[in-house]
């Protein structure tokens, strides 16, 4: 008997992917470097189709062609061995699978290399934790075009449905699948940070219980705002340690990060993409870890919340409202960033198709993304989603409650960075004339930098002797 797929790695995520393919009536090889983690997993499930193998050859040799291995491993230099180890006893056609949270530059560079010897490449992203694994997650496969078909059945079997239909289609061409799975977790980042900011307003000025903010979460989850993270939030907050007080009240502020928001928010800058919310929710997390600083600072700037005073109930529909606007804010910037990516690296992107890949399985999933592929359907050049109708409808209904919130905040002293740099960019966004004429003026003055006319055609540029001792050379102009 031969196996259907190969699985390298039987950490949490491997392990639980393999026992969802096992479920769905395929037989897997298995091979892990620690040979005592392999004999575990084949203790656990006994009568199960599997095989076990101790050697990148015995595992190759176990699998019917053209073979489909899969990793499930720390990203970097790791991958690079595996590959390594596994080339001498791949033939032509068969397929390597990179399911771990690789940069797409790595993916790229891989899928070349694995082309270049008559072999096949997967960069795949894979969202949902540990229960998301077992029971069906969120897919985002990209790499060499010709291994989806390949692939496609067992993947589409193993993932997540929404409204019937699978949570996983092809991307792109080689780094595409690694690179929606970054931006769907510098997205991820954004929400975590947006939900965060909610809770401090609610703890800090509204003075509410854990158990108060839990139930109002629970309620929310009944709105718009219905998704997994909102969902968890209500049940974080409703949990209790031993002593029986709230247990997310001992949990220390200093936030952890794996990189994946750092790399989203140096692809934006690479891209000349204003990311501006997420990259705030990545710094945020940042100035969290300056735990011991910031209680110093705390002690020399001391300052006191105001207890809020008025309607507790209007002012939570008012955050409710933010959170909807900021968010919808965080998936046009992450959306802008794919377009851009997708122009630089000639892919050719099905931007309401990932909508549905994240509404289940993923951490981000949510009624939400619905209508984002409805907006895309509807037009699939949409530059932005603020300008598609349903989500202008939105942000208009709601911008009032958004800008008062984001006040409120500000006077209190209570940081509210993702919040508030969604509404930056939406001002900024929807502003016809920005001051950047007179960035212009002053970078052509110190530098002779250029600027463009209003009266002249776009991509003519001029320069002015500002102080009348300069010349008429001028630098190169050039655009990010």
């Amino acid at each position: 008997m031969l196996a259907d797929i190969g699985m390298v790695g039987l950490a949490v995520m491997g392990s639980n992917l393999v026992k969802n393919m096992l479920g769905k009536g395929y037989t897997v090889a298995v091979y892990n470097r620690e040979p005592e983690m392999t004999e575990h997993f084949m203790e656990q499930n006994k009568g199960e189709k599997v095989i076990a193998t101790y050697s990148y050859e015995d595992l190759v040799k176990n699998i019917a062609r053209p073979r489909k291995i899969m990793m499930m491993i720390r990203a970097g230099a790791p991958v690079d061995m595996v590959i390594e180890a596994l080339l001498p006893y791949l033939e032509e056609g068969d397929i390597v699978i990179d399911g771990g949270n690789s940069h797409f530059p790595d993916t790229m560079r891989r899928t070349a290399l694995l082309e270049s010897k008559g072999l096949r490449y997967v960069g795949m992203g894979v969202s949902g934790g540990e229960e998301g694994a077992l029971h069906g997650p969120s897919l985002m496969p990209g790499g060499s075009p010709s291994a989806w078909e390949e692939v496609k059945p067992v993947f589409q079997s193993i993932c997540a449905k929404a409204d019937g239909s699978p949570c996983c289609e092809w991307v792109g061409e080689n780094g595409a699948g690694h690179f929606v799975k970054m931006v769907h977790n510098g997205i991820e980042y954004g929400d975590m940070q947006l939900i965060s900011e909610c809770y401090q307003l609610m703890r800090d000025y509204l003075r509410l219980s854990a158990d108060e903010m839990s139930g109002i979460f629970r309620e929310w989850n009944e709105t718009e705002l219905k998704s997994y993270l909102i969902e968890i939030t209500g049940n974080i907050l409703a949990k209790k340690d031993e002593d029986g007080s709230p247990l997310v009240e001992k949990i220390l502020d200093a936030a952890g990060q794996k990189g994946t928001g750092k790399w989203t928010g140096i692809s934006s800058l690479e891209e000349g993409v204003p990311l501006t919310l997420i990259c705030e929710a990545v710094h945020a997390r940042c100035l969290s870890a300056m735990k011991e600083e910031r209680v110093g600072a705390a002690k020399a700037y001391a300052r006191k919340i105001p207890a809020f005073e008025g309607d507790k109930k209007a002012f939570l529909e008012d955050l409710r409202r933010a959170l909807y606007c900021a968010k919808i804010v965080s998936y046009a910037q992450g959306y802008t960033l794919m377009r851009a990516a997708a122009k630089s690296y000639g892919w050719n992107l099905n931007y309401g198709g990932i909508a549905l890949m994240w509404r289940g399985g993923c951490i981000i999933r949510s009624n939400f993304l619905g209508k984002i592929k409805e907006a895309y359907e509807h037009n699939p050049a949409l530059e932005n989603l603020l300008l598609d109708p349903y989500f202008k409808g939105t942000v208009e209904a709601c911008v009032s409650s958004w800008r008062k919130i984001v006040s409120v905040a500000v006077l209190c002293g209570i940081p509210v960075p993702a919040m508030s740099s969604a509404l930056e960019y939406f001002d900024g966004y929807t502003t016809e004339d920005l001051p950047a004429n007179l960035l212009q003026a002053q970078r052509d003055y110190f530098g002779a930098h250029t600027y463009e006319r209003k009266d002249a055609p776009r991509g003519k540029f001029f320069h002015t002797n500002w102080t009348g001792k300069g010349g008429d050379t001028a630098s190169t102009t050039y655009q990010v």
